[in-house]
């Protein structure tokens, strides 16, 4: 069997919000035609992940629905479980991949919500609980992090039950995700650093590696801008400026701080340089844009995601054409 007919793809919402919640439905059903497997949803400061997923699967319910990711901060286990289940009971047929993470701390204090000293042991708590939730026997729990009384799911589970999906950036989050997950999420990843990454995941265990795959079939001196505030963004929270730092990007992490720091912004958004941009955040032509997706693969990722960056004049174009080169990969 050829490599194409295996590679199952996703498409996430996570860049697209300026087209806003209504666009969903057409961005859905577009990816449908073009072969793609699933959709999935982000949970920030805007769109909830789930409603999201509810208007999906009335516009095309032939795709699977993810969340990639929902903070666990922000959600209990057993709130996960609940809708995690109602979403696979609403959608007997599909997988349900039920992304989790810990978010960056500039989004949670936004929800009045410290950012946690212990991570991996959260998320460790955090997936073993809602997997006891999602099993429709009585739960009574006592951890570091959440305690349950006699918890059952209200709600009759499935034949298929939901997928966990852990989100990670750093090595021990990673092998954490191997280990406990049916999947781990990668996200702003060179494909070039994909390899050390799946070690980490290896050490832990056999969980699909999955990756966000972030472009625009676009004109790159008309859009660099655009690259470079969304990366500058990602710089200057730790969790992905220290992956930057070890993808190879640890002087234009630097000076985009030291200019920061500065108050140049300009100075900041210039010490992004033109390859950590077409590493990240290809910009390019058609054929360019499915010649890098299919460098991700190259490189060990087994289910890419598309995350295609609205840059430029017609935003909802540059969106389709991404949507249709990205899809030339299992053509």
């Amino acid at each position: 069997m050829s490599r194409e007919s295996q590679t199952p793809l996703g498409i996430t919402y996570g860049s697209l919000g300026v087209l806003g919640p209504s666009a969903v439905p057409e961005i859905a059903q577009a990816a449908l035609a073009s072969g793609y497997q699933s959709f999935w949803t982000v949970e920030a400061t805007g769109t909830d992940a789930i409603s999201l997923l509810g208007a999906v699967s009335q516009a095309t319910p032939q795709l699977d629905l993810a969340t990639g990711i929902m903070p666990i901060q922000l959600r209990s286990p057993s709130l996960t479980a609940m809708t995690a289940t109602t979403l696979q009971s609403l959608n007997p047929k599909r997988t349900i991949w039920v992304g989790l993470g810990v978010s960056a701390p500039g989004i949670l204090r936004q929800h009045g919500i410290e950012a946690p000293d212990r991570p991996i042991a959260m998320m460790r708590e955090y997936v073993a609980l809602t997997r006891e939730c999602l099993s429709g026997e009585p739960v009574t729990f006592e951890g570091d992090f959440w305690q349950l009384k006699r918890f059952r799911l209200g709600i009759r589970t499935q034949e298929q039950t939901p997928k966990i999906v852990v989100a990670a950036l750093n090595s021990q989050m990673m092998k954490l995700a191997g280990e406990i997950a049916d999947a781990v999420l990668l996200n702003y990843i060179p494909a070039s650093h994909v390899e050390e990454a799946a070690k980490h995941i290896r050490a832990g265990g056999d969980a699909v590696i999955m990756s966000n795959v972030h472009a625009a079939v676009s004109d790159f001196e008309e859009v660099e801008r655009s690259a470079r505030k969304d990366l500058f963004n990602y710089a200057m929270a730790d969790g992905y400026a220290n992956m930057f730092r070890s993808a190879g990007f640890g002087d234009e992490v630097e000076e985009l701080r030291l200019r920061q720091k500065e108050r140049d912004r300009e100075g900041a958004l210039a010490a992004i340089t033109e390859e950590m941009i077409q590493a990240i955040n290809f910009i390019g032509n058609s054929e360019e844009v499915a010649a890098f997706a299919t460098s991700y693969l190259d490189a060990g990722v087994q289910y890419p995601i598309l995350m295609p960056m609205p840059w430029g004049q017609d935003r909802r174009l540059v969106t389709q054409l991404t949507l249709d080169a990205f899809a030339a990969i299992n053509r």
